[in-house]
C-alpha cells in the first residue's frame, strides 16, 4: 500500500486509525461482559449508561497515567512489587487484569504462583517468590502472594503452627530488607461482604466461561468464612508496618474497587512525564529485484467469519 499524497487519502488514513483505536477499547467492553448478561447488554435493558461511561472514560484516563507510570519506572530504573490479596472471588484478577491492559509485559509482569511442588516445600519459604522479584526498571505484580502462609495454609492446616509463627516473625524483617534494597514494596487487601462472595459464587457456578475459576479450595473457603477472616484480622495486625503498610481496598463495588485501587496506586509513586524523542515512522526500502512468492491456498486458515 502507498502513502497517502492528497488531503483525502490522509482524511482516510487518520480515520482508519481512529477506527483501530476503538477497536482496542473494544477489549475493556469484552472484559466488561464478564460481569454482565451478555442478553442484557444486547437487549438494551441496562438502565445506568451514564455510569458506565463514566467508568470507562476514568478508566482510559488512569490507564493513560498508568502508561506514564510505566515509562518513568523504566527510564528511572525503579523496582516495584505490588500484591493483591483477599478472599476467592473479591475482584483481584479483575483490577490485575486493568492495570496490565495496556503496559508493556516486558516492563510490567504478573506472578501468580501455584501450589509448591515437593521440593519447594523443601526451601526457604520465601525462596520461590524472591525469583520473581523485579529488576531495575520493573514492575511486578503478585496474584497471591508470600501471604498464603498467612491466609489459605493457615486456614487449611497446610503449615505447622511452628511455620505459621516462623511467618509472621520473618515477613516483617523480609519486607524491610526489600525495602532497604530499593524495592517498593504495595499491599493491597481486597475486602468483600459474606453475601458478596456468595452472589459471585453462584454467578461462576451458572456460568459455563467462569466454572474453571471454581477449585474445591474456593468450595471450602466458603465452609470456613469465619476462619479467614480471623486469618486476615491476624495477619493486618502483624503485618501492617510502616516501611510496607497494608492498604485496604472496598471491593463490593468492582469497578469502583478498580478505580479507587488504580488511583491509589498512582499515587503511591512520584512519577512524572517521561520526554521522548519525536517518533518518525521511516520509509520502506524497496528493491526492484524483490518478488514476493505466494503463499499456498492451503496454508490459510479458513475464513469463517
Amino acid at each position: 500500500m502507498t502513502l497517502p499524497s492528497t488531503l483525502g487519502d490522509h482524511d482516510e488514513l487518520m480515520a482508519r486509525i481512529a477506527r483501530d483505536l476503538v477497536d482496542s477499547y473494544d477489549e475493556e467492553i469484552e472484559l466488561e461482559l464478564e460481569d454482565r448478561n451478555l442478553d442484557e447488554l444486547e437487549s438494551g435493558t441496562v438502565t445506568d449508561k451514564a455510569g458506565r461511561q463514566a467508568y470507562f472514560k476514568e478508566l482510559f484516563r488512569l490507564q493513560g497515567e498508568l502508561v506514564k507510570l510505566q515509562d518513568w519506572v523504566q527510564h528511572s530504573k525503579q523496582k516495584v512489587v505490588i500484591l493483591f490479596e483477599g478472599r476467592d472471588a473479591a475482584g483481584k484478577g479483575g483490577v490485575i487484569k486493568r492495570i496490565t491492559q495496556r503496559l508493556n509485559p516486558r516492563v510490567v509482569r504478573v506472578a501468580a504462583l501455584p501450589a509448591p511442588n515437593d521440593r519447594e516445600r523443601t526451601q526457604w519459604y520465601f525462596q520461590r517468590y524472591v525469583a520473581h522479584l523485579p529488576a531495575a526498571g520493573e514492575m511486578v505484580l503478585f496474584d497471591r502472594s508470600w501471604y498464603n502462609r498467612a491466609g489459605v495454609e493457615r486456614v487449611m492446616g497446610f503449615c505447622s503452627d511452628e511455620e505459621y509463627e516462623e511467618f509472621f516473625r520473618t515477613v516483617p524483617d523480609f519486607e524491610r530488607m526489600l525495602v532497604r534494597s530499593g524495592i517498593k514494596l504495595i499491599k493491597y487487601w481486597f475486602s468483600i461482604t459474606d453475601e458478596e462472595q456468595h452472589m459471585r459464587f453462584l454467578g461462576r457456578i451458572h456460568d459455563p466461561l467462569k466454572q474453571w475459576k471454581l477449585s474445591p479450595m474456593d468450595l471450602e473457603s466458603r465452609r470456613r468464612w469465619e476462619e479467614y477472616t480471623k486469618a486476615k484480622e491476624t495477619m493486618l495486625d502483624r503485618t501492617h508496618i510502616p516501611e510496607a503498610p497494608w492498604w485496604v481496598v472496598q471491593a463490593v463495588d468492582k469497578k469502583k474497587a478498580r478505580l479507587n485501587c488504580i488511583s491509589h496506586l498512582l499515587g503511591q509513586m512520584p512519577y512524572h512525564d517521561v520526554p521522548h524523542p519525536p517518533v518518525e515512522l521511516p520509509a520502506r526500502v524497496r528493491n526492484d529485484d524483490y518478488l514476493r512468492h505466494p503463499v499456498p491456498a492451503s496454508m490459510y486458515v479458513p475464513e469463517r467469519y
